[in-house]
């Protein structure tokens, strides 16, 4: 079951980082070949699948990503360079980018990896939640609900019924106070 959560992760992020790496070089004015791109893709899913043993935030996301777009780059731009009538509409001519096809690369990373951070933060989030309510049921276990004491509860004496909700909540029902007037 984990090696196939795991596959299933790194073709994810494999799938949107080609996928950022193709649109964003065809948009260009680039070339892509379909080998190319299967390189690419194999280029892009080994070391995610590496890191994908468990949750990732950020701080990896973001390298990774960065790291492939660059290897993604180069490998399209030597795959395919720019023929010279072609060259001006391409950001650059050689496998070196021009500052503003970086630019665009380190926005594109840094929203893709954003965004990847956030589904993963909900993935792992729903597979905890999933975890505790399907946990029990299959594994056997009884379901029941943890009682919580009271602190300052004496054990022969009920306990006050209080509803969570109105906790905080001031009551002010009723009719106003007598104010006395000071003169």
């Amino acid at each position: 079951m984990t090696a196939l959560f795991r596959l299933a992760r790194a073709s994810a992020f494999a799938v949107v980082a080609l996928g950022l790496g193709v649109i964003a070089h065809v948009f260009a004015g680039g070339a892509v070949s379909v080998w190319s791109a299967a390189a690419g893709l194999a280029l892009v899913f080994a070391p995610a699948l590496a890191v994908t043993g468990r949750e990732r935030g950020m701080g990896m996301i973001l390298p990774l990503l960065a790291g492939t777009q660059g290897a993604l780059h180069l490998l399209f731009t030597a795959a395919h360079p720019p023929v010279p009538h072609s060259a001006a509409g391409h950001a650059h001519s050689q496998l070196v980018p021009g500052l503003a096809m970086l630019v665009m690369h380190c926005w594109a990373v840094g929203l893709t990896a954003l965004w990847l951070a956030r589904g993963e933060a909900l993935l792992w989030g729903l597979l905890r939640r999933l975890g505790a309510r399907l946990g029990p049921i299959l594994t056997g276990e009884p379901v029941h609900t943890p009682v919580r004491a009271a602190a300052h509860a004496r054990p022969d004496a009920p306990g006050a019924l209080r509803s969570a909700l109105l906790r905080h909540v001031v009551n002010r029902r009723g009719p106003p106070r007598p104010r006395v007037a000071l003169r």
